[in-house]
């Protein structure tokens, strides 16, 4: 099939899709317009329905039947149900007099809807009182990168803006751990299991690692099927016992076993489903190419869990939530606990400063440069991918078969996906002093995308007693 600029010559392809960007781009805007319009008249029809029960001494009562009222007024016009308008008026009401200043700066052009459902989103734990101040600094941080790169951030601070510890609310939540069952359709269900956020990220973790090793090794195990047909067929393979029926040579079923193999198409959910449940009934996955009954690879497969711990985590005497990398926050005695069994674990440097991270080290041998790069870039270096590091390629910007060098100022985190796109398509990468890529789409437009914040910063202590600590890290 032929590329675009193999089709048409390559200034009218690049002009062409630079026309479609400047016009999707016009386009958002007017949506934009539209869905902030839209947004202020169903608060108003939100207000209106509470303005019908003053004075009223069932106020609730009226209020209630006044907004079903004027949702199905709406609904009829919209084409939607009462139930579904009134649930919009309730956001609508909840954006426009909870976080003025987000819709302020989506009406600017500052920052997107995306943005103003992850602020709102994640600002529901904080205080009345203290929401001003948490939507100032969310709103400056969505300037700066995509809805789902800054939800992570924006949780751990409304967590820290909560006027009860975040360890203390999780040992409450955890206190209410169970598993239910409900029950679907056509024979299915679904099986919940609420947990640790922790727990819960480490079992998906190993449930992924185990689902690609058996998909992964398909090719193999087919070919090893066909080579056991083989030897059933001749010599002393296929047999007939006692009453007549047709056996396996090596008396074990491996005929079955071996049919189940080498017709496996099963997409990674499914796969992911099934070891799961092997797990939980037998204790080891029940498809795994080992000859003896114990867990083989893929029982020896466990998770990755990469979290960032700050120092007075480490210390005992910080309780502010944990980032748990490319997910939601976990409470310090969660980490503090991860921190003290696992056989290795990084300390972190950062400059006090600026907050950039400098250096990284290790109880064992490291491989600094790696490690140094991981938590340098967090995830993915391309514009809106969160894909955490510990799932990219690192690569090199410049490429290193045509000269590049393989130095920190030469290598960025990339997934499967982005690396592959900057090697087989006209997207370009250049790097910046402090990991700053600017990459260059096709249509000659350029963005920027700066080394992440830190999870953790250094900043110099203050009060009667801080002499001299901010020389070394207090761990």
């Amino acid at each position: 099939m032929n590329t675009p600029s193999e089709q048409v010559p390559r200034d009218a392809y690049v002009a062409s899709l630079a026309g479609i960007v400047a016009d999707v781009e016009a386009v958002n805007r007017d949506i934009a317009a539209a869905q902030i319009r839209e947004l202020r008249v169903l608060a108003r029809a939100g207000q209106l329905a509470e303005e019908q029960a003053v004075g009223s001494g069932s106020r609730v009562r009226v209020h209630d039947m006044a907004l079903r009222s004027i949702a199905a007024e709406v609904g009829g016009v919209m084409r939607t149900t009462d139930r579904t308008v009134q649930r919009r008026i309730d956001e609508a009401r909840t954006i426009v007099e909870g976080y003025p200043a987000a819709l302020g700066a989506w009406e600017a052009g500052r920052i997107t809807r995306g943005h103003v459902l992850v602020i709102v989103d994640t600002g529901g734990v904080v205080p009345v009182e203290l929401r001003p101040e948490f939507e100032a600094a969310a709103i400056s941080r969505c300037e700066q990168d995509t809805p789902n790169r800054v939800r992570a951030e924006l949780e751990i601070l409304a967590q820290r803006l909560h006027p009860r510890s975040f360890t203390e609310r999780h040992e409450e939540a955890a206190a209410k751990r169970c598993v239910r069952l409900m029950p679907g359709r056509d024979g299915m269900s679904d099986l919940i299991a609420t947990l640790p956020t922790v727990i819960a990220e480490g079992i998906h973790d190993r449930l992924t690692q185990q689902a690609r090793a058996i998909i992964d090794t398909r090719t193999e195990r087919a070919a090893t099927a066909a080579d056991r047909r083989a030897t059933e067929r001749v010599g002393t393979g296929a047999f007939r016992n006692g009453d007549g029926a047709t056996g396996s040579a090596l008396g074990d079923g491996t005929t079955d076993a071996v049919d189940v193999v080498a017709t496996d198409t099963r997409p990674i959910d499914q796969v992911r489903a099934d070891v799961f449940a092997d797990l939980l009934l037998a204790g080891t996955p029940a498809l795994d190419d080992t000859i003896d009954t114990s867990a083989g690879p893929l029982g020896a497969i466990r998770a990755r869990v990469q979290i960032v711990l700050p120092a007075s985590c480490l210390d005992g005497t910080g309780q502010a939530p944990v980032d748990l990398m490319g997910r939601s926050p976990i409470d310090a005695a969660t980490a503090r606990t991860l921190a003290g069994s696992v056989g290795i674990w990084e300390r972190m440097f950062t400059d006090p400063v600026t907050g950039t991270t400098v250096a990284v080290d290790s109880y064992r041998v490291p491989l600094p440069m790696r490690r140094y790069l991981q938590a340098r870039d967090q995830h993915c270096r391309f514009p809106g991918c969160r894909v955490p590091a510990i799932r990219c390629e690192i690569d090199h910007t410049h490429d290193h078969a045509l000269g590049g060098r393989t130095e920190l100022r030469n290598l960025a985190h990339l997934c499967q996906r982005h690396h592959s796109m900057k090697q087989f398509t006209a997207w370009r990468v250049r790097q910046l002093q402090g990991g700053v890529l600017e990459w260059t789409s096709p249509a000659g437009r350029t963005y920027r995308e700066d080394a992440p914040t830190p999870a953790v910063a250094f900043t110099p202590a203050t009060g009667p007693d801080t002499t001299d600590r901010t020389d070394t890290p207090p761990f």
